[in-house]
């Protein structure tokens, strides 16, 4: 096997197999739209790693099943094409934060609001905020989650103990709230 070679293989579909030199071990990926990709080591034969993927379908199918999901729900987010206005995000996000600043004794340097594509919100060590404005696609709670953890990050700059004993204490459901907000895909919203 040269370069990548795409094989059907019965109950799974298609898997792109790529000869990696990186690779020290077979390994499997199922990405949106992408499909399954096995990276194979240069010494592994194919016929290696035809055996290895027949011994993870479950788990392939268990997978291939949330990435169509997710797939799903990009394409139909795509043809809803619902835009937001970037002065409208503006005004609704910096006000927001203000009056969180405000609430809870924070302070910050700047706000950016930006389309970003992989980050929610980001603080930077001169405390300048920077949030997504597809935040105002997601329910208040997550919003507000968002906008206090950046805030929380002008006193603590990891997420460390200290970092999350400060944000539970302003919002005690922190880290559900984390772990929801990892259910929305940026790129679909």
């Amino acid at each position: 096997m040269a370069g990548q070679i795409t094989e059907q293989i019965e109950g799974i579909g298609s898997v792109t197999f790529i000869r990696s030199a990186r690779a020290k071990h077979i390994r499997i990926s199922i990405k949106p739209f992408r499909g399954i990709q096995v990276s194979v080591p240069p010494a592994v034969p194919l016929r290696k790693a035809l055996q290895f993927v027949d011994s993870k379908r479950n788990w392939i199918s268990k997978h291939l099943l949330s990435v169509k999901k997710y797939e799903e729900q990009a394409i139909k987010a795509k043809k809803s094409n619902n835009n937001i206005d970037p002065l409208l995000a503006k005004k609704q996000l910096t006000s927001h934060l203000q009056e969180l600043a405000k609430r809870f004794g924070f302070r910050y340097n700047k706000v950016s609001i930006r389309s970003q594509k992989t980050r929610w919100g980001s603080c930077s060590q001169n405390n300048n905020i920077s949030l997504n404005h597809k935040i105002l696609r997601l329910p208040d709670k997550l919003q507000e989650y968002i906008i206090l953890h950046e805030l929380v990050h002008t006193c603590y700059k990891d997420h460390s103990i200290k970092f999350w004993q400060e944000l539970e204490k302003i919002l005690p459901q922190a880290r559900q709230l984390n772990k929801e907000l990892k259910k929305h895909h940026m790129y679909i919203l």
